[in-house]
């Protein structure tokens, strides 16, 4: 069976772009920046971007693009290809084991901005009348209130979600089937037409109307000032570097075996090196100029700096969920602009998602040589159930979102260039991330690539195993052995399908 390719290099730079711009580039962005110096942060950020970011980008490009030339569009074949040895396809499970767990929780998340898209137009949100005379706090309430009803996440060890917000999950999975089974160039390129045009006009639209914004308590450029003004003073903690490295690093999507598996659609002599840096620049706009002009502002704006850098403290769901929909209550065609705003989340999240789906698909496409209809519903056979222990069981989203969307991250990361570098060796890797370039990478990434990417991500992860994995460890609350448990499965699942894969290989 033919393995696809992308239909046109736009197509591909566009759905690589949909792939890294998510929901963090519009919530975790800012919201990192806040908390870690304001525009300090952005000193380390680009540091790491040329460090970490970049150069790892450009090796998941060339680990995809070898591995799709030889019929292989996941890590657990690749790099058996890299290093013939038993333990190569274990190793490589983590680029199922990640991606499948972050989507078993994100399409849901993804669905709540659906919702509340359609929420926000239909008048269901508090408006100004329900509002009036109310401030801080007591404003935020009653979106709090609506937040905790629609997701049922209210403390305890059962989450009992709304049947909207049920049913609003239900639809968002299966319009992700949908455009799945539509294949590579006739469903998740021309979802990446589409969608990520209208993202950037949206975004745009909201950062025009919110930099206007002026309030008795404040106004968004004071927001903007808070933002990006350096706090000197936090120039050496490490803290904000870490924090720094660690967001770029989420914001590309490495990691996550996604980068690799859109790769292997490349042809053999297609560029990567420009098509990556144009991928990676349009992230960094909806990410930086976008995602840095919209949330924090309009807090500033409506409830003051200091409440600003209090909610942006609070979390991403609430800045998203709470704080947004409170301030466009109280402008003129509020609900519009909250429409707006939840729908320019979901295109994103969508973007993401399909993305972050494809990698588990290829593995039943390329590794049992199953249609791409039926490798699309054996993934949501298994993910269906998965996505449910998110759903409805207490904390299992956080440690979720630790296991596969933090930690395994740059465990897999650190792998990759492990394998693609040292074991594959560093002059045949060189060669094939630069074959077929319009241009070359400069050769001042060579020697940060081999030496200088893999110590940072080393230390990002010796400092998590240090300061944060014990305190994650600490949780004994039943939900979240329960959570991983589930978890363990998860990764002995997609082992045994590796191995069988192999066999499937060996017989021929």
């Amino acid at each position: 069976m033919k393995r696809e390719h992308w239909g046109s290099r736009i197509g591909l730079i566009l759905a690589m772009a949909g792939n890294a711009v998510g929901l963090g580039n519009f919530l975790r962005f800012p919201t990192q920046a806040a908390q870690n110096g304001g525009g300090i942060f952005m000193i380390p950020y680009m540091i790491s971007m040329i460090v970490i970011a970049i150069p790892l980008m450009w090796i998941e490009w060339g680990i995809g693009r070898y591995g799709g030339v030889r019929g292989h569009g996941t890590t657990p074949a690749i790099f058996k290809l890299f290093w013939n040895h038993p333990l190569a396809k274990y190793l490589g499970v983590l680029g199922l084991f990640i991606p499948f767990v972050v989507v078993a929780y994100y399409v849901y998340i993804e669905s709540w901005t659906l919702g509340y898209a359609w929420m926000s137009i239909s008048g269901m949100l508090p408006d100004q009348a329900q509002l009036a005379g109310l401030a801080g706090d007591a404003r935020l309430k009653p979106f709090k209130e609506v937040l905790a009803g629609y997701t049922g996440m209210n403390g305890e060890a059962i989450y009992k979600p709304s049947l909207m917000a049920y049913g609003f999950f239900a639809f968002t999975m299966l319009l992700n089937i949908w455009i799945l089974i539509k294949g590579i160039s006739g469903g998740i390129e021309k979802l990446a037409k589409v969608a990520m045009p209208a993202l950037f006009v949206m975004a745009i639209v909201l950062m025009v109307r919110v930099i206007t914004l002026e309030t008795p308590q404040g106004t968004a450029i004071e927001g903007l000032n808070f933002l990006w003004a350096p706090d000197w003073s936090q120039f050496l903690n490490p803290k904000v570097w870490l924090a720094a490295a660690g967001q770029v690093f989420f914001t590309l999507s490495l990691g996550f075996g996604a980068i690799i598996t859109y790769a292997s659609y490349l042809n053999k002599n297609d560029d990567l090196v420009l098509s990556g840096l144009s991928a990676a620049s349009l992230n960094e706009l909806a990410e930086v100029v976008l995602g840095g002009s919209i949330a924090i502002p309009a807090a500033a704006a409506f409830f003051g700096v200091v409440a600003a850098q209090e909610i942006a403290s609070s979390g991403a769901f609430n800045l998203a969920f709470v704080s947004l929909p409170a301030i466009f209550s109280s402008i003129p065609l509020g609900s519009f602009f909250g429409f707006v705003w939840f729908l320019l989340l979901f295109f994103a999240g969508l973007t993401s998602s399909v993305a972050i789906t494809q990698p588990v698909v290829s593995f039943f496409e390329d590794e049992f040589k199953l249609s791409r209809t039926l490798s699309v519903m054996a993934t949501m056979a298994l993910l269906l159930p998965i996505s449910h222990v998110a759903i409805f069981l207490g904390n299992a989203l956080d440690e979720m979102d630790f296991w596969a969307g933090t930690f395994f991250l740059v465990v897999l990361a650190l792998i990759e260039v492990v394998m693609f570098l040292w074991i594959f060796g560093m002059k045949k890797a060189w060669e094939e991330m630069n074959r077929g370039g319009i241009i070359t990478i400069p050769a001042f990434f060579r020697p940060i690539m081999q030496y200088v990417t893999p110590a940072f991500l080393s230390i990002i992860l010796v400092w998590w195993c240090m300061d944060i994995l014990p305190n994650v460890l600490k949780n004994s609350e039943w939900t979240h052995w329960i959570a991983r448990e589930v978890l363990i499965g998860i990764f002995a699942t997609f082992a045994f399908l590796a191995f069988l894969a192999e066999k499937r290989r060996k017989r021929g």
